[in-house]
């Protein structure tokens, strides 16, 4: 039992050190944090009233809402109202025809029997359906052949026509009255006639056959053609000690106003819909931003924007509807993680907001396209007073929201009630996306800095020239500042081009050599005299040319440069081959030196990332396509995809995600750049130039003439 328990004991850290189970830990955090907040917030917002009891205010509908008191009252008068459905049975006619027939043929049949009278009557009393007794079953069979004839007929006739009326279950005694009224108008003796009534009794039946079926899908059709009736938006529910009844309950109810509301049933059913939130978040998140998912880092700061919107929400939800700050979450979203992840939280924050505004259609509208309007703004962003663009876009978009809900409602009237309300909720929606803009630009540093991010802003921030090492690369090593534009030209097109950063290849580019600041005289690009390269051997020069890595990412520690930045520079040659120092050790060794080609490559990771292996490529083709002699346009192509080749056979592209497809829409970009770059231009011969510019000369001297 201890040793199970020591093993228990030691096997804690790893799991509590497990990225899955700290996603699991951070997931059940947030949702009992988010529950509560929502929860807490509702109940807040409860009245508690007791039936038969006096309001302890006056209570207006603050919005508006179904009343399922008055709705369901008319709905059941409707539903009444519906007459019982019937379906007709022709087989009740047709089987009371059969039935007179067979009556009046077995008469017929023993009236011609050669037996004494009483035998007859005898037999026939037996062997009819009805009852008959001795008297009537004489005036059968001493009636009349004709007589029978009629009777038949007669009474067929009075059949059919009530019959055909339509008999139901409940009025089958009326039926058989009106027959034998009916047929005591006929001019038959009193006992035929007593027959001819038995006989109807007999063979009339409900022939109306009740449908509950069809009868409830009447009754449910009108029922559904009620309309709701509406508590309006500054209704009066109730008055100041006016007593409770059940109406103001339900009205209240409606309203989600009433406090026994919030019971167990609320809280399971948030607790119910906050689950289904989760869920479909996590599954965007597995399915669409795997990276995101397995990072939870990431994902505590996601939960971190999302319970702060919440709270905030909560708070401006005191003074209006319009006023919740949701584009602040977005903004923050959309820099800090992603855009598309941004779209997915717009949809969730209107979710809360109508949360928290009792189902208020109208401030889930603003929150979802503010929200919306906030991810799109910052999906380009350049500077950082793109933030407060974002925010002016939100608050346009805010306004011409609410004035086509205004309008629509159709309370357009120029009263000072109305006025006051329209501007008050005007200057609510402007706020709004003020105090977004606001928020996100307060929070952005500290959340980029405390879980060290790095977002757009910085990354253009770090792409202005004035940033002290471009400035003294600039100043220092102009060559290697002139090769880190023109690499940060190739690299952005082509991380665009294959879809990765742009941004963060650009300013890659710019920072990838900052090491050579160490040494700048030792790189070809900086030398305007001798190459000091020529006065030392191959194995001290690779150490040199190899050290600016590591100088690099020392002077990027220095200038805290974001932790993006020092991977690229670390990884921007990966451990590929001084080869020129190699050739170089090669042709100066004698045949019994053993030269080992690890002592010429770089001590650095390969790339890791789309970002830092375009950055390898374009760092290395622009160093040889400067180097040719006629740069032209087949020779540039034959180099790009050579040294690509190369790149590839050595290993460097074995640890990032980028496939031989990328590699070739990569040299296509670089091959269009370069060829643009270093074209071959034309060279006019000595003569025709010295004649074109004395004949430039004379052109302008006759001008001014």
């Amino acid at each position: 039992m201890t040793l199970n328990i020591q093993k228990a004991s030691a096997r804690l850290p790893s799991l509590t050190r497990s990225p899955r189970w700290q996603r699991i830990t951070l997931t059940l955090l947030f949702y009992l944090l988010i529950l509560g907040l929502l929860y807490l917030s509702l109940l807040s917002n409860r009245l508690d009233l007791t039936l038969g009891n006096p309001s302890p205010r006056r209570i207006v509908a603050e919005w508006d809402a179904v009343d399922h008191y008055e709705t369901e009252r008319r709905r059941e008068q409707v539903a009444q109202a519906v007459a019982e459905s019937f379906d007709y049975d022709p087989t009740v006619s047709s089987r009371a025809e059969e039935r007179i027939g067979a009556f009046f043929r077995k008469v017929r049949e023993i009236r011609a029997l050669e037996l004494e009278q009483e035998i007859k009557v005898a037999r026939l009393m037996k062997e009819v359906e009805i009852e008959l007794n001795e008297p009537l079953a004489v005036s059968l069979l001493e009636a009349r052949a004709i007589d029978l004839e009629d009777m038949q007929v007669q009474l067929l006739e009075v059949v059919q026509a009530i019959l055909q009326q339509g008999v139901k279950p409940a009025g089958v005694e009326t039926a058989r009255r009106q027959a034998a009224q009916e047929i005591s108008f006929l001019i038959f003796d009193q006992d035929q006639k007593r027959v001819m009534v038995r006989l109807a009794e007999a063979v009339i039946e409900a022939n109306m056959i009740y449908n509950a079926e069809a009868t409830t899908q009447a009754r449910q059709a009108a029922r559904d053609a009620v309309e709701p009736v509406r508590i309006l938006e500054g209704t009066v529910i109730i008055q100041e000690r006016e007593i409770v009844t059940k109406r103001h309950l339900e009205q209240l109810e409606a309203l989600g106003l009433l406090r026994g509301t919030t019971g167990y049933p609320m809280f399971f059913g948030l607790a119910l819909l906050l689950l289904v939130i989760f869920t479909v978040t996590g599954l965007y998140l597995y399915l669409f931003q795997r990276e995101l998912y397995h990072d939870p880092k990431r994902l505590l700061l996601l939960g971190l924007i999302a319970s702060v919107t919440l709270i905030l929400s909560i708070a401006a939800n005191y003074f209006s509807g319009y006023l919740l700050p949701v584009g602040m979450g977005v903004i923050l979203i959309a820099v800090l993680l992603n855009g598309s992840l941004a779209v997915l939280m717009s949809m969730v924050f209107a979710v809360f907001v109508a949360l928290l505004t009792g189902n208020d259609f109208r401030f889930m509208l603003i929150a979802l396209v503010g929200g919306l309007v906030a991810a799109y703004s910052v999906s380009q962003l350049q500077r950082r007073s793109d933030l407060t663009r974002a925010g002016i876009y939100v608050s346009a978009i805010n306004v011409i929201a609410y004035l086509g809900l205004f309008l629509f409602a159709g309370t357009l009237r120029l009263q000072y009630d109305i006025l006051r309300e329209f501007s008050i909720n005007i200057l609510a929606a402007v706020g709004n996306g003020v105090l977004s803009a606001v928020l996100a630009i307060g929070l952005l540093p500290y959340l980029e800095s405390g879980f060290g991010l790095t977002t757009s802003v910085t990354l253009l921030e770090l792409a202005n020239p004035s940033h002290p090492l471009l400035k003294q690369l600039l100043m220092e090593a102009p060559g290697t500042y002139h090769h880190s534009l023109i690499v940060a030209n190739l690299a952005e097109a082509a991380a665009e081009a294959v879809g990765a950063d742009p941004l963060l290849a650009r300013v890659g580019s710019f920072y990838h050599d900052i090491g050579k600041l160490k040494r700048p005289y030792f790189f070809i690009e900086n030398q305007l005299g001798p190459n000091p390269h020529e006065k030392i051997s191959p194995n001290l020069s690779t150490l040199i040319i190899t050290s600016h890595v590591k100088d690099g990412l020392e002077m990027a520690k220095k200038a805290k440069l974001p932790k993006v930045i020092q991977d690229i520079i670390v990884q921007h040659h990966g451990n590929s081959l001084v080869s020129f120092f190699y050739r170089q050790a090669e042709k100066n060794s004698d045949s019994k030196e053993v030269l080992r080609e690890e002592d010429f490559r770089y001590e650095a990771p390969v790339p890791q990332t789309k970002e830092a292996a375009i950055i390898l490529l374009a760092d290395a083709v622009e160093a040889a396509v400067r180097s040719l002699n006629k740069p032209a346009a087949g020779r540039v192509e034959a180099v790009v995809r050579k040294i690509i080749k190369e790149k590839l056979d050595d290993g460097q592209f074995d640890q990032c995600n980028i496939t031989l497809r990328e590699l070739d829409i990569i040299a296509q970009t670089f091959v269009r750049i370069l060829s643009g770059i270093y074209h071959t231009r034309i060279e006019y011969p000595e003569k025709e130039l010295k004649a074109e510019i004395e004949r430039s000369r004379k052109d302008g001297s006759t001008g001014e003439q």
